[in-house]
């Protein structure tokens, strides 16, 4: 794919903040608590809004991001709830590890919500897209009596005919630096690659994706924060066990135009799930569904969680 509208959807605009309705600006006025915490010997970035004993929604975010991908889809549920989100280890400003295990993960994400107060009011929902949605399966079969219930959003789950076998391992690499933010933000991209018609969205995640670094030379600059070679440090998993054994109730959002997870994925995901497991699909949506449709998406979980899973 060598569209620029997908590979490069900031370049445009040269390293300056696109312009954004006034619900997203609010939306990102309502700054998080954001703190560390310790699991297993590396840190954890957690963030958090609302009060503390409120009812718990934890969002766990997708493979190569961070918590801060929900930074704009999270203050619509603070008011009723106390909101969590917590960033992987190998990725935003969370520690990176010599070696990254899928049941480290679960264990990341559960300890992050117990810290930051989603446990305080009884068994909190979780919500989790793409390779969270898998790490959402895992916290099921792990800790599914201390859950209400899991919300897989678009993830990585194939039917027989669309398996993907993984990459091959690679040799270690370096992260990149270049020598602006400016730089880093305009060649910030969606994977897989696809359209963006919410740019600010993009922009806005871009720009908490970099720290600064030092490139071999000594010179100062920008790079991305997830770990280059984490994919290769990464142990794969089998999801459909891990979701043949969930221990709680799960449900599945899927973008109607998603092009990795697919409605035939989706049916077979769905034969692995108790019959009457509620399948949302989001219109005009690819994978990312909650920057594709944003409010759509925020409408659709409200209405979920106000009759799913129940008492």
């Amino acid at each position: 794919m060598t569209d620029p509208q997908h590979m490069a959807p900031l370049a445009a605009f040269r390293g300056a903040k696109p312009p954004a309705p006034a619900w997203f600006d609010a939306a990102l006025a309502h700054e998080p608590e954001r703190t560390f915490v310790a699991v297993e010997g590396a840190k954890v970035e957690v963030l958090a809004w609302g009060e503390r004993g409120k009812p718990g929604l934890m969002f766990l975010h997708g493979g190569a991001a961070h918590a801060d991908w929900w930074s704009f889809v999270a203050p619509f549920f603070a008011a009723e709830r106390r909101v969590v989100a917590s960033t992987f280890t190998g990725m935003g400003r969370s520690d990176w590890r010599e070696h990254y295990l899928f049941e480290q993960f679960v264990r990341e994400a559960r300890a992050a919500g117990r810290a930051a107060g989603a446990f305080d009011a009884g068994k909190p929902v979780v919500v989790g897209h793409s390779f969270g949605g898998r790490v959402t399966m895992g916290f099921s079969r792990d800790f599914g009596d201390e859950i209400l219930g899991g919300v897989m959003v678009d993830p990585p789950f194939f039917a027989p005919q669309n398996f993907r076998p993984p990459a091959p391992p690679q040799p270690s690499r370096l992260a990149r630096v270049k020598p602006s933010l400016a730089e880093v933000v305009a060649r910030f991209r969606l994977m897989p690659p696809q359209p963006c018609e919410h740019p600010y969205i993009l922009d806005a995640i871009a720009r908490r994706s970099v720290r600064e670094a030092v490139d071999d030379e000594g010179r100062p600059g920008w790079s991305l924060c997830f770990d280059p070679n984490f994919w290769e440090r990464f142990g794969r998993i089998d999801p459909e066990p891990i979701v043949a054994a969930a221990r709680a109730p799960l449900a599945l959002f899927r973008g109607a135009k998603s092009k990795l997870f697919k409605a035939d994925d989706a049916d077979y995901l769905l034969s692995f799930m108790p019959p009457g497991a509620p399948h949302v699909v989001i219109p005009e949506a690819e994978h990312h569904v909650m920057i594709d449709q944003p409010l759509a998406f925020v409408a659709a979980l409200r209405a979920l969680l106000a009759a799913w899973p129940g008492p």
